[in-house]
């Protein structure tokens, strides 16, 4: 949800938690962590700690400065900016930094070719504002942090996650929706009340508004956009008086680049957004410092929280005690 909400901390809770299972575990990150000091904010950072047999996946650069003895297994043809792609497994514990593929399309294929090496999980390290790897396409499952660094009020930082969680959550259309639509890549299509799939010859929601009239939305049950969904598009479906008769389709939640504003203003005018894939939600974290100093209760948030996203929710920290 944003800097200093603590996912670091909740990957080394899990690591800690999986470092006795009798599963090949391995991990990588789509940006880079495991820095003592955050390159942004100069602020302090937790380090990322590894375990005896556990297998990563960082760039040669950081490879070269990790604080463990460790095994490669495999060399990448792959270039990143901080060079190849390094699968290692450690023989003893100590700190990494996770520095992996850059795009999804990478990331995709290095976890399907960690299941060849015998992993049986590999964890994916997010980053702010990078929420294509949660997409299903790429990942089976996601857990979303949030804390206190995003509000000092509860209510406020209630709402800012609630929201998030409910795009995460987008629900999934009908199968036979799926099927018709799963192949279209591009554009923007419509499906009639016949049930027929038309293309409407644009490349993008961004050029799609001209297009979307009462006399379209007449005859129409669904609009799948292909790309990313905006602000622009939403605010001229939300002016037509037919637009809670047509359910709005995208890929995915990672999809969604509209405002909360335009979101929120979208369903509450009668709109209905699904999505073909539809993401698995575990739970959610909580860190309840902020990096300006304040602490909120972190029973208060965690019980809060629930109650709005009837989702498990967690402050690591207070598990550890």
């Amino acid at each position: 949800m944003a800097k200093n909400v603590g996912k670091t901390v909740t990957l080394n809770y899990l690591l800690g938690e999986l470092q006795h299972c009798d599963k090949q575990i391995a991990v990588t990150s789509i940006g880079i962590d495991g820095e003592g000091i955050d390159q942004v904010t100069a602020t302090a950072k937790p380090e990322i700690i590894l375990y005896e047999g556990m297998m990563f996946v960082t760039s040669e650069k950081h490879y070269i400065s990790r604080q463990l003895t460790s095994e490669i297994m495999h060399l990448s043809n792959h270039r990143t900016s901080l060079g190849r792609l390094v699968t290692a497994k450690t023989q003893v514990t100590g700190k990494v930094l996770l520095s992996g593929p850059a795009d999804t399309a990478t990331l995709q294929q290095l976890i399907a070719h960690n299941k060849t090496m015998g992993v049986d999980l590999t964890i994916v390290d997010g980053a702010l504002s990078r929420l294509s790897l949660a997409s299903p396409s790429v990942t089976e499952a996601t857990i979303l942090a949030t804390g206190a660094a995003i509000s000092a009020k509860i209510a406020h930082l209630v709402k800012q996650t609630k929201h998030q969680c409910d795009i995460v959550q987008l629900e999934q259309v009908d199968s036979d929706i799926v099927n018709k639509l799963t192949l279209l890549h591009s554009g923007v299509w419509i499906i009639n009340k016949e049930g027929e799939v038309r293309d409407l010859g644009v490349r993008s929601a961004l050029m799609a508004g001209r297009l979307i009239t009462e006399q379209l939305l007449n005859d129409t049950l669904y609009i799948y956009i292909a790309g990313a969904l905006s602000d622009s598009f939403l605010d001229h479906l939300r002016m037509q008086k037919s637009m809670d008769k047509v359910t709005l389709v995208v890929q995915d939640f990672t999809k969604v680049f509209a405002s909360p504003e335009s979101i929120t203003a979208f369903f509450r005018k009668g709109g209905k957004l699904k999505v073909l894939y539809k993401t698995s939600l575990l739970a959610i974290t909580v860190n309840p410092t902020s990096p300006e100093g304040y602490v909120l209760n972190s029973k208060d948030v965690c019980t809060a929280l629930e109650d709005a996203l009837e989702l498990p929710v967690y402050d690591v920290r207070q598990i550890h005690n």
